[in-house]
């Protein structure tokens, strides 16, 4: 279990080296880890009450069980959009704070945008998962439920 940190930043820079040719919208495609995530730490918990019940989860159980800790700032405009802050994203912590490294960043957040996607449609939810930096290791997530 002390591994697991290390092992998840191995698997992530092979991911993002392998992969980041062909991820879209700032998503790379997990198949069911996403869901396979939600659905392993979600056996033992209540139903969730509502959208912002789901995303309460996702910064703070699931962001700690997969980074370490809790998102830094959750914030929402209760019309369907929620913005998700990590202040020292761990999977950006290992690169340079240097300005020459912002526009590489994108290609290492793909990966955390489709676990968070897929997470949230094992639960229900239909999303686009986008994310942005504007000086490292800081990094946002917008989360925009599509309304059916």
């Amino acid at each position: 279990a002390a591994d697991q940190p290390v092992l998840l930043l191995l698997l992530h820079n092979e991911m993002v080296s392998g992969v980041y040719k062909s991820a879209e919208q700032g998503e790379v495609e997990n198949g069911r880890l996403g869901q396979g995530l939600i659905e392993r730490f979600t056996k033992d918990t209540a139903r969730f009450k509502d959208e912002l019940d789901i995303m309460k989860f996702i910064c703070k159980d699931f962001w700690t069980t997969v980074f370490k800790k809790q998102i830094d700032n959750l914030r929402t405009d209760h019309q369907g959009i929620y913005v998700l802050q990590d202040n020292k994203f761990r999977l950006l912590t290992q690169m340079s704070s240097g300005k020459q490294y912002l526009e590489h960043a994108s290609k290492y957040l793909a990966f955390t945008c489709g676990l968070i996607r897929d997470g949230l449609s094992n639960l229900g939810i239909k999303r686009i998962v986008t994310a942005e930096v504007s000086s490292m290791p800081a990094c946002k997530f917008q989360v925009m439920i599509q309304k059916l």
